[in-house]
């Protein structure tokens, strides 16, 4: 094996180790630290999972009134609670397709799609936002996520950017502009990033972007500082475990093949 083929194998795996870690950073990247209710929260329906008579009752419902946000907004939430992603989903597409010119619809749905996995289509429906003027930092936010998860960095980038223009030192957003870098391979980047983002009061009270930068730091095998950073929020018998898992992870020559039978992830 070549030098150049060595390095790029090494960096997939890099960007394979990442990938997995972004899901960690859902709740971070499309939350933030907010004083206006998030546009999808009008997402209703309990955090239980709801029963299968309720949620089709609210079938029932918003099909006698599918121009009717709130009730497809509520059907989609049950549809959520039990697991019915993929039909939560359409629901949205569907009322998108009715109400093409409503932002709100249109900032639930692309977030959606990009939690989801759905790179591909959560960047064009974001974009839209976009071009038509009413995105603001967490619409740039998540379709930057959305780019990085087609390996789109330099858009991703951009969009990110953007998000940290409108929002200057906002963590969430320095967090994903971190973790971009990391996908990319690009570590004393994002190890720079995501310390730029510790700097904040926010930041550092916040275990998740912590965890990241012991993931960042781990990457680049300095074991022992990445246990010390982890272990400020967990047990020393998860560290440990952290570790060793990421150590066998780096010696194997495709790790990512080991994890995509239980991550179940969709293609955008």
């Amino acid at each position: 094996m070549t030098i150049e083929k060595c390095r790029a194998g090494k960096m997939a795996r890099v960007r394979h180790i990442a990938g997995a870690s972004l899901l960690v950073l859902s709740t971070l990247a499309l939350g933030g630290c907010q004083t206006s209710p998030r546009a999808d929260s009008m997402i209703t329906g309990s955090t239980e999972p709801a029963s299968l008579k309720t949620t089709a009752e609210a079938a029932k419902r918003w099909e006698a009134q599918p121009g009717n946000v709130k009730l497809g907004l509520h059907y989609v939430g049950l549809l959520k609670s039990i697991g019915q992603t993929d039909k939560a989903l359409t629901v949205l597409g569907e009322m998108v397709n009715r109400d093409p010119n409503n932002s709100n619809l249109l900032t639930i749905y692309g977030k959606e799609l990009a939690e989801a996995g759905r790179g591909k289509q959560a960047s064009d429906v974001l974009h839209r936002l976009v071009v038509n003027g009413t995105a603001d930092w967490k619409i740039y936010s998540a379709l930057g996520s959305a780019y990085d998860q087609q390996g789109q960095f330099k858009e991703a980038r951009e969009a990110y950017q953007a998000a940290l223009k409108a929002k200057p030192n906002e963590i969430s957003v320095l967090n994903n502009l971190g973790m971009s870098y990391a996908l990319e391979g690009n570590l004393s980047e994002a190890e720079k990033t995501l310390r730029q983002a510790m700097t904040e009061p926010q930041g550092a009270r916040e275990p998740r972007l912590r965890q990241n930068l012991a993931l960042v730091v781990g990457l680049q095998g300095r074991f022992e500082e990445a246990k010390e950073i982890a272990s400020k929020d967990l047990p020393p018998v998860q560290v440990e475990a952290n570790m060793t898992y990421l150590r066998t992870m780096l010696a194997q020559p495709d790790p990512w093949q080991q994890l995509k039978p239980a991550a179940g992830a969709k293609s955008g």
